[in-house]
């Protein structure tokens, strides 16, 4: 009888060991390693029907391969397809991964509802009963829209060839094992076995395969980190428990953009697509209230105007507090000693707290001129005039930077009813007859005086 061959793996990182060590050189985790019995021998793990067209195994010339794109597969999901890229592309493996019960399973068996494609919803972590409940909440008629609940990936193969679906989901990677790998469901080999497998049928079938991934405490994609690499799109679903919205980023995508964002709003009967998220990012300051600022920024191709509210107060404590929220505290650290430095403001001895509203995390710098207003505002206790939003960026010197696409910034302003707009003298804007004030400063001095006298 043969030796059964085995070695060791991080549960971290993924990192393969011939022996046991007690830290991971690679990601420097302790006691991370696990043992596992590796693949005993090859088998056919996707068998292809006898009909199904196989791609040409010879090399071709650039010039002889086909340039006509495959049209891409309509979720009729308005979010879901500008995160994609316009679709599903026939033949993709994408991963979903998110913290638990923010939705994933929701968003996938609700676009699997919709489609006019024949779908299968691979799950198992629940029973089909439970899936219908959940179901009939979303939308209860669907005639395309099969339901299985196994782990084994044998089995889904089984009626996969049976059904012959056009979409794959599977709910979730971390379930399923397959027969050729001696090691528990979730394992390392497991995830990277049952992954190969699917990625087999999808690329010789031509289906695309959804599959959601559970992710660690600190964020990241459970299991090795050769799936992310595997997967040709890895989409992340975020939000907060506290607010019904929720964000769907892309992470990584081979066939379009990674800035792209998506917005729902989770309600009892699913998840409705926010399609003008600025008026839900913007609360309307109609009181009057100081340290609030609307920033334009942008989040892909779609521009977003953002709340900024901030709060200066005076340090009880011996060391002064600084706190963001949905905004890098480094770059607050940053634009506080340039308002102390070039502007006179006398910040060092004083608590300075920053939220952006509605949950959401902003990395554009443009909104750096909307934060030191929102600062400004709070500090002198002064609120801004009604109908004032901010695009630039501010640098080291003090100086008002440009930024990019600032004539999509100004037309979102102007389509909410905002009467001014700040920008960087330095700015090209290209808009010729444009029913927006457009207000163009170099220094923050100009700011300061623009906006308090």
């Amino acid at each position: 009888m043969a030796k059964t061959k085995t070695a060791f793996f991080c549960q971290n990182c993924g990192t393969q060991y011939a022996k046991w060590v007690g830290q991971c050189s690679a990601c420097k985790e302790w006691n991370t390693l696990v043992e596992e019995v590796l693949q005993k021998e090859e088998k056919p793990v996707w068998k292809a029907p006898s009909n199904t067209a196989k791609r040409a195994a010879k090399p071709l010339l650039v010039n002889e391969i086909s340039t006509e794109q495959e049209p891409r597969l309509n979720t009729h999901d308005q979010e879901f397809n500008r995160v994609l890229g316009g679709g599903l592309v026939p033949g993709a493996l994408v991963l979903l991964g998110g913290e638990p019960g923010v939705g994933k399973s929701t968003l996938l068996l609700q676009i699997a509802l919709k489609l006019p494609y024949k779908t299968l919803y691979v799950s198992g972590e629940e029973s089909q009963k439970q899936i219908k409940m959940r179901a009939d909440r979303i939308a209860p008629d669907s005639s395309t829209c099969f339901v299985l609940t196994e782990t084994k990936t044998q089995n889904i193969f089984k009626q996969v060839a049976a059904i012959v679906p056009d979409i794959l989901v599977i709910d979730s990677i971390q379930t399923l094992h397959t027969d050729y790998i001696e090691s528990a469901a979730g394992s390392i080999s497991q995830v990277r076995e049952c992954t190969a497998e699917l990625i087999k049928f999808a690329k010789e079938t031509g289906t695309p395969v959804i599959l959601i991934g559970h992710i660690t405490k600190d964020g990241s994609i459970a299991g090795p980190k050769i799936l992310e690499h595997m997967v040709d799109t890895v989409l992340q679903f975020e939000g907060d428990r506290n607010y019904v919205y929720r964000i769907l980023r892309s992470l990584k995508n081979r066939f379009g953009s990674t800035a792209e964002l998506g917005i729902y709003e989770m309600h009892g009967s699913g998840l409705r697509e926010v399609n003008n998220p600025s008026e839900i990012l913007v609360s309307g300051n109609k009181d009057g209230l100081s340290g609030t600022a609307v920033a334009a920024t942008i989040e892909g191709m779609r521009p977003l105007l953002v709340e900024i509210q901030a709060l200066v107060s005076t340090a009880v404590y011996g060391t002064p507090q600084r706190s963001a929220t949905g905004y890098n505290a480094k770059r607050l650290n940053m634009l506080l000693a340039v308002l102390e430095k070039r502007a006179g403001f006398k910040l060092g001895a004083k608590d300075v707290f920053l939220n952006i509203t509605g949950g959401i995390s902003v990395d554009d710098p443009a909104i750096d001129l909307a934060v030191i207003a929102a600062i400004l505002s709070s500090n002198e206790d002064i609120a801004l005039e009604q109908g004032i939003c901010f695009a630039a960026e501010v640098g080291l010197a003090g100086e008002i930077r440009p930024v990019q696409r600032v004539d999509q910034r100004i037309l979102e302003a102007e389509k909410l009813g905002y009467g001014e707009i700040i920008v960087s003298k330095n700015n090209k804007i290209g808009l010729k007859d444009s029913g927006i004030r457009i207000v163009r400063i170099a220094k923050i001095e100009d700011l300061v005086s623009h906006l308090f006298g």
